[in-house]
C-alpha cells in the first residue's frame, strides 16, 4: 500500500501549473543550444554540411546548388563526398536561428538567396553579422526580411556591406521608423539594389 501512495504522487505534482515564463526559458534555453557553434564538426564535415545540419535543426530550409527541391528534413540530409552539396539558398521562415549560430555561415560560398521571415531571434546585430560575412558579400544577390520583429532602421542600413545584392524585400518591419532615411542610405551605398518594401 504504502508503494502505491508513493507512486501517485509524483504523478499528481505533474498537474502543478508552472511558473509564468518558465516554458518560455525552457524553448530559449533549447534554442540557443541548437545554435551553438560546432567548429569540430565543421573542419570533420565541411561548412555547407555543418551549416546545413545547424540550419536543419534550428527549423530552417536549405536548397542545394543544381537542385530544386528544398531539404527540410534533417534525418534525410543527402550524404556523398566531402563538398557535393553547396548551399544555395536558405529560407529560414518560422526558425530559431539565432547571432550565435551565424559563424556557420562563414565557410558558405555559394549562398545566393536568403528569406528570413518571422525569425523572432533575428536582430539588429544578425543584419550586422551577416553584412560582414566575406563570403555572403561576394555571393549573395537576393535578401527578403519579413515579419522580424526586432530588426530596425540600423539593422537595414547594416546590409550596405552586401555589395553584390541585386534584390532586396522588407516587409511588415515595425522596427523600422526611419523609412525614407534608410531607403537612400541604402540606395546611395548600394545603387544597382532593386529595393521592394511593402512597410507602414
Amino acid at each position: 500500500m504504502v508503494l502505491w501512495g508513493k507512486l501517485v504522487q509524483p504523478v499528481s505534482s505533474l498537474s502543478e501549473v508552472p511558473p509564468p515564463g518558465a516554458c518560455r526559458r525552457f524553448w530559449g534555453w533549447l534554442n540557443a543550444v541548437f545554435n551553438k557553434v560546432d567548429y569540430e564538426r565543421i573542419k570533420a564535415v565541411g561548412p555547407d554540411r555543418a551549416a546545413s545540419e545547424w540550419l536543419l535543426r534550428c527549423g530552417a530550409l536549405v536548397r542545394y546548388q543544381g537542385f530544386q527541391k528544398w531539404q527540410q528534413d534533417y534525418n534525410g540530409l543527402p550524404t556523398g563526398p566531402l563538398g557535393k552539396y553547396k548551399i544555395e539558398a536558405i529560407n529560414a521562415t518560422d526558425s530559431c536561428i539565432m547571432y550565435r549560430g551565424f559563424d556557420y555561415l562563414d565557410g558558405l560560398e555559394h549562398v545566393t538567396e536568403i528569406k528570413l521571415q518571422k525569425c523572432i531571434y533575428i536582430q539588429d546585430e544578425c543584419l550586422r553579422r551577416l553584412s560582414e560575412t566575406k563570403n555572403l558579400q561576394k555571393s549573395l544577390l537576393q535578401l527578403q526580411i519579413i515579419s522580424c520583429g526586432n530588426v530596425t532602421d540600423k539593422g537595414i542600413i547594416a546590409l550596405h556591406k552586401l555589395t553584390n545584392l541585386e534584390y532586396l524585400y522588407l516587409s511588415d518591419l515595425p522596427g523600422i521608423r526611419e523609412k525614407e532615411t534608410t531607403v537612400h542610405v541604402l540606395q546611395q551605398a548600394l545603387p544597382n539594389l532593386e529595393l521592394e518594401l511593402d512597410l507602414e
